[in-house]
């Protein structure tokens, strides 16, 4: 009776079937244990026999502990793993996409700021020219153009260097090129936003030359897990400086 009540009870509750089982094989276990309670007294036993019979009845009880921790749910690890990863995936690839608009939404702000700023120092340097002509100079960087320059090229080249892009890429004569293109003239060829692209979805853009290497993906899918916003900011930014025509930069193609 107490089994039946048990296997409805978990039943009506959603338990797993074999917990079910179980809980109903202990009522029964309980049931086997007052029969034998209620069995007459045994005679007395000694010497080999009793021996013998202490075997028999471990032997018993490791059968029945065996059978039943191998009909409870085992845990498996790699199991556990995939019910996790199923459940986070979707979450996790919701976040990646935010993170990743958010970072190009960034950049392109950054883009039209370093837009706006360029236009600025021209005009000021435009200004500027024909004093220093009429005195037989040439116009000397005032401390805005000197402050701002500094900042991108400072926080980029460190991006640059903390990033290891030049173990792809060559950049003033050092570095790289065989797994990617030189990138002396990039900024005559992408904005700083579509650098910001470039870099957080590598599949955006395709560089001449270097169809083999994009296929095979030798520039890795990391960096938007690895850098923050203010950080691909400020090396796009500093690549975008680089507008040095006489250096052959492969043209970049549109992929995305």
């Amino acid at each position: 009776m107490i089994g039946g009540i048990l296997f409805g009870a978990t039943n009506a509750l959603g338990f797993p079937f074999v917990f079910q089982v179980l809980f109903f094989g202990y009522a029964m276990l309980g049931a086997v244990v007052f029969i034998i309670l209620d069995l007459p007294p045994l005679k007395p036993i000694s010497g080999g026999k009793a021996a013998g019979a202490l075997v028999v009845f471990y032997a018993i009880l490791s059968v029945a502990y065996i059978a039943g921790g191998a009909v409870w749910p085992q845990f498996d690890p790699e199991d556990e793993k995939g019910k996790i990863d199923k459940i986070l995936k979707p979450k996790r690839e919701h976040y990646e996409a935010g993170k990743v608009e958010v970072l190009l939404q960034r950049a392109k702000a950054l883009d039209e700021k370093a837009k706006e700023l360029t236009a600025r120092l021209q005009a000021l340097g435009a200004a500027q020219a024909p004093a220093d002509q009429k005195a037989g100079g040439e116009a000397a960087p005032t401390a805005t153009t000197a402050a701002a320059g500094g900042d991108i090229a400072k926080l980029g080249e460190e991006q640059w260097q903390l990033q290891e892009c030049y173990n792809c890429h060559k950049l003033n004569g050092e570095g790289g090129k065989k797994r990617g293109p030189e990138l002396d003239n990039i900024g005559n060829l992408l904005s700083a936003e579509e650098i910001a692209i470039k870099i957080l979805d590598p599949k955006s853009y395709k560089a001449e030359g270097f169809e083999k290497e994009y296929e095979k993906g030798k520039m890795p899918d990391k960096y938007k897990d690895l850098m923050e916003p203010k950080d691909v900011q400020a090396l796009a930014g500093w690549l975008a400086s680089y507008k040095n025509a006489s250096v052959n930069t492969p043209k970049p193609i549109k992929m995305k």
